[in-house]
């Protein structure tokens, strides 16, 4: 059983005895958390829908990312993430989310922001929002696989708390 399984697996099962649906929004790892969860048989019961919000307009329009935020921190910071997180709850029937927005590589880095920085969102409804910002290093592949094991293994720890 990989890492991964474990982790859908906890998580799930928490997620069922809440009676909770989980939202993700993602950009960086362009559904690959949402593919990983949807992996497992009956997941329907506890996985509400994935975003995939890659570009900054998709942000705005899908889950109501203001664009001076945006434009201000720019798309992989806190902020966004944090607004990321809000707005996956705000339009789904979900009742906790993850965001995850970052700069995969192999291009795209600054001095402020290199390839590897990924920034993190986890909310729940009457929960107070969480955000973490984290620096990977490796190829594109292994960046967006470490982004989605922190993003399944924050969710464990946000929903356990």
């Amino acid at each position: 059983m990989s890492s991964f399984d474990k982790l859908i697996k906890e998580i799930s099962a928490i997620l069922k005895r809440m009676n909770w649906q989980l939202v993700t929004a993602e950009s960086c790892t362009g559904g690959l958390i949402a593919s990983y969860l949807t992996e497992v048989p009956g997941s329907s019961v506890w996985f509400e829908r994935g975003f995939v919000t890659y570009s900054n307009l998709s942000k705005e329009e899908l889950l109501s990312v203001p664009k001076q935020l945006i434009e201000e921190y720019g798309a992989v910071s806190e902020p966004v993430a944090l607004a990321m997180v809000t707005g996956a709850l705000q339009h789904s029937t979900g009742h906790v989310a993850v965001s995850v927005t970052g700069i995969a590589g192999p291009d795209g880095g600054s001095i402020e922001k290199p390839v590897g920085t990924v920034c993190f969102g986890w909310a729940a409804k009457g929960m107070k929002p969480k955000i973490s910002r984290k620096q990977f290093v490796g190829n594109r592949q292994d960046i967006r696989l470490a982004a989605c094991q922190e993003a399944l293994s924050g969710i464990l720890s946000y929903i356990q708390n």
